[in-house]
């Protein structure tokens, strides 16, 4: 039996009409979806004072991981004086489910702090499921993390200053690395902002169960299939809270942490769990559920006006938190 939904926002919905939807992922499909051209990153930075520097880091296992460096140009500049002496770093991990996307997906979100903030971001290129599975893509997350810090002066990053950001997988990925850094004592986080996370494999929410059945931008079915790749048959109870957050039995001692999701989507009912979780554990969250969001709402249709105030509400915390850490 269909289970009553929240309806999408009736701008969306009317932006959506002749979006080409999905029901379910599988192996053949994938690899078409792969098949398309990556994320135009030249044309993300034009109108941009930006310099770009591509890196790569040792894995865990010894695999090169591929890090986008993105800094304003003044930080370049030895007569700079400011924020590029010591700026905010943006660390960004990509979505796609944990099986497609690259380091340029969605990297306008936070280009957008680069150019008001004077943030440099970083995106890591973590390795994809189901050809790396477990932890894997969070360990290569984490190398990522090193970096940063290891290299905090050369890049006129302030360590204390670090974010990690990521949506939809990438969130979950973010939240993952947060846990990670908690329980190795380091590299320092001080927020992360989790838009519309991957948090729970066992995808039996309420939420999960109500975008099942039919076609969607990220339905119950293509979550079950994400989920499938990365774990690769690893029993329930072996899942670490490294890959799947929402089985992580202690989240306390987080940093500061922004959740958003929208209304209309699988993710809803995990998200404002973990947010919950959080407050239980002591800590400090800020929940937004966006009234007729589906997932990817904002990325899909920026100008919305529902995904501006998504948009701009990440914004004004992103600035309170690096104004309390300046």
């Amino acid at each position: 039996m269909t289970l009553a939904r929240p309806g999408i926002d009736p701008e969306l919905r009317t932006l959506m009409a002749d979006m080409p939807l999905m029901s379910e992922l599988t192996p053949e499909l994938l690899a078409r979806l792969r098949q398309f051209p990556p994320t135009p990153v030249d044309t993300l930075l034009e109108g941009l004072a930006v310099e770009r520097r591509e890196v790569t880091v040792p894995g865990g296992d010894g695999a090169r991981i591929p890090l986008s460096v993105f800094s304003p140009a003044s930080a370049n500049d030895s007569t700079a004086t400011g924020p590029s002496a010591g700026a905010p770093c943006v660390y960004w991990v990509h979505g796609g489910g944990m099986v497609m996307g690259d380091r340029f997906s969605q990297l306008d979100i936070p280009l957008e702090w680069l150019d008001l903030f004077g943030a440099v971001v970083v995106s890591v290129d973590y390795r994809l499921a189901p050809e790396a599975t477990g932890t894997t893509l969070v360990d290569d997350c984490y190398q990522g993390l090193l970096w940063i810090a290891q290299h905090a002066d050369e890049l006129g990053v302030d360590p204390a200053r670090i974010v990690v950001a990521g949506a939809s997988a990438g969130g979950g990925l973010a939240a993952g690395l947060t846990l990670m850094a908690r329980d190795r004592g380091g590299p320092a986080i001080a927020a992360q902002m989790l838009v519309y996370p991957m948090l729970d494999h066992r995808n039996a929410t309420t939420s999960s169960r109500q975008y099942a059945g039919g076609p969607g931008v990220w339905t119950r079915e293509m979550n079950a299939f994400g989920w499938r790749s990365v774990l690769a048959g690893l029993p329930d109870e072996d899942v670490p809270g490294y890959v799947s957050p929402a089985r992580a039995d202690d989240l306390s001692g987080l940093p500061t942490t922004y959740i958003d999701v929208g209304s209309a989507e699988v993710f809803r009912d995990e998200d404002v769990d973990y947010a919950t979780r959080i407050w239980a554990a002591g800590g400090q969250a800020e929940l937004h559920v966006w009234a007729g969001g589906f997932h990817g709402f904002d990325a899909l249709y920026p100008d919305a006006q529902v995904s501006t105030a998504a948009r701009g509400s990440r914004t004004d915390w992103l600035a309170r938190v690096l104004r309390r850490g300046a």
